[in-house]
C-alpha cells in the first residue's frame, strides 16, 4: 500500500525565525544550538540539524482532534527550515535512524492501534496498519523522548 509521510508546514513557524531569545521566551520557545548530529530532528524539514545550527524548541499541538487523544508536546524546528516533500513511500533519514512509536487513528481521532518499531522497519509497519480499514492516518513519534515526528497518510 502506498503512503506519504509529511512534516509540519513551514508557514506555521516562519514568523518565529530570527526573533530574539527574549521574544522567543515570551512565547515559551527556546533557541538551542545543535551540538550533535543526530540529535535535533526538525519537524518541518524532516532532517536532523547540523552541528552549530540553531533550532527552536517549542510546544506544538500535533493532534488537534476533539477526542481524548488530543495532544501537544515539545518539538524542534530548524531555524529557516524548508518544508520536506518526501516522495510516495519514502522514509526520511531522521525517521530511519530512530526507535519510533507509531500510533494509528480513525476518523474520529481515536487511537485504534500502536507499535514501537525500529525506523528501518517503519515502511512494513505502516503497511500493516493501513491494511486495517478503520485506520485513517498514523502519527509517528520518537519513542524515547516521545516527541511527535511526522504524520503518515495513504497515498
Amino acid at each position: 500500500m502506498n503512503f506519504r509521510i509529511s512534516g509540519l508546514p513551514a508557514a506555521q513557524f516562519t514568523s518565529l525565525f530570527g526573533l530574539s531569545d527574549s521574544s522567543l521566551a515570551d512565547r515559551g520557545i527556546v533557541r538551542r544550538i545543535a551540538d550533535r548530529r543526530p540529535g535535533y530532528p526538525c519537524r518541518v524539514s524532516l532532517r536532523d540539524a547540523d552541528v552549530g545550527e540553531p533550532v527552536l524548541l517549542l510546544n506544538y499541538e500535533h493532534l488537534p482532534t476533539n477526542s481524548p487523544y488530543r495532544s501537544r508536546h515539545a518539538i524542534y524546528v530548524r531555524e529557516y527550515a524548508l518544508e520536506a516533500k518526501p516522495s510516495i513511500n519514502e522514509i526520511p533519514e531522521a525517521l530511519q535512524i530512530r526507535l519510533l512509536s507509531v500510533r494509528a487513528f480513525d476518523d474520529a481521532g481515536m487511537m485504534v492501534d500502536a507499535d514501537v518499531v525500529a525506523g528501518t522497519k517503519l515502511a512494513s509497519n505502516i503497511n500493516r496498519h493501513f491494511a486495517d480499514k478503520r485506520i485513517s492516518y498514523l502519527h509517528v513519534h520518537n519513542a524515547k523522548p516521545g516527541c511527535f515526528a511526522a504524520r503518515v497518510d495513504r497515498a
